[in-house]
C-alpha cells in the first residue's frame, strides 16, 4: 500500500515537471548538445582517418597462441585533432577471422598530422592451425587477401572506426619447381 502511494506521488511530481515546461527545456538542450557533440565531423565534412600498419613484432604468448605488437600509424587528414582513449583490432586473413586485439592507450592525433599507436594481438591457436591449411592453398598464388578492422575510442567526436584492407605477398623462396 505504501508502495503505490510513493508511486503515485512520483508520477504526480514527473507530470508536474511535463507541465511546468522545466522537463521540455532539458529535453531540448539534451538534444542540442548531444548533436552538437557527436555531429561536429559529420557536418563539416572530416575526411576519414588513414590507418595503415606501420610494423609487427613478436611477443611472448602462453601456450599455444601466439601474440604480435603491431604498430598502426594513425594520420589525421582534418583540421581538428582527435583524441582517443582505447584501440580495438580485427584481423582477417583469407576471409576468416585471424586475430584480436585491445589496448587501452590514451593518445592525440594531431591535427594534420600521425602518430603510432602500439595494439598487442594474439592469434588462438585454432586460428592458426586453420590459417595453415588455407596457406598451404594461397602458396601457388603467393598472395593472401587481409581485412584490419578497428576502433578508436573516445574522445569528444566519439569511437572513429577505420579499415584497413590488402594483399599479403608470402616469401616465394624454396618455392621453386625444378
Amino acid at each position: 500500500m505504501i508502495q503505490a502511494a510513493c508511486f503515485e506521488v512520483q508520477i504526480m511530481s514527473f507530470f508536474r515537471a511535463l507541465r511546468s515546461g522545466r522537463a521540455i527545456r532539458f529535453a531540448a538542450v539534451l538534444a542540442i548538445v548531444t548533436l552538437t557533440l557527436n555531429g561536429c565531423a559529420g557536418l563539416f565534412g572530416a575526411d576519414p582517418l588513414r590507418v595503415n600498419v606501420a610494423g609487427i613484432e613478436p611477443i611472448e604468448g602462453q601456450g599455444l597462441e601466439m601474440r604480435f605488437n603491431v604498430k598502426l600509424r594513425v594520420q589525421n587528414p582534418n583540421d581538428s585533432a582527435v583524441s582517443f582513449n582505447g584501440v580495438s583490432l580485427n584481423l582477417e586473413l583469407n576471409g576468416k577471422p585471424f586475430a584480436s586485439g585491445v589496448s587501452d592507450q590514451v593518445g592525440t592525433v594531431p591535427r594534420f598530422g600521425e602518430t603510432v599507436v602500439n595494439v598487442p594481438l594474439t592469434v588462438p591457436a585454432l586460428s592458426a592451425v586453420r590459417q595453415a591449411f588455407a596457406f598451404a592453398g594461397a602458396a601457388q598464388s603467393g598472395q593472401i587477401p587481409y581485412i584490419l578492422r578497428g576502433k578508436l575510442a573516445g574522445g569528444l567526436t566519439g569511437t572513429t572506426r577505420f579499415i584497413d584492407q590488402g594483399t599479403l605477398s608470402l616469401p616465394m623462396s624454396g618455392m621453386a619447381l625444378p
